[in-house]
């Protein structure tokens, strides 16, 4: 099963193997993303959480998701489970 191997601070990268965070830890069906992926403004200094559902797999010490940087950083979760958006509150 891919969640046991997800480890804490290994890279997670998109289908085009760019950057999109950090593993925090895994919770329940949710990987999360360590405070300093978090981006900036409102986002800036707590975590996002990514689905399990969104890894392909897991490559040495990264995970791989199912879709571009790009795409995957617009599926990213707030702790609530509430997408993040540009209003979001932290």
């Amino acid at each position: 099963m891919t969640q046991l191997n997800i480890k804490d601070n290994m890279e997670v990268i998109g289908a085009d193997g760019v950057h999109v965070g950090t593993v925090d830890r895994v919770e329940g069906s949710r990987i999360r993303l360590k405070k300093h992926d978090s981006g900036a403004g409102l986002h800036k200094g707590h975590h996002h959480y990514i689905e399990l559902g969104f890894v392909a797999g897991v490559e040495g010490t990264k995970v791989r998701l199912s879709a571009n940087a790009d795409i995957a950083v617009t599926l990213e979760e707030e702790k609530s489970g509430r997408p993040v958006s540009p209003s979001a509150e932290a």
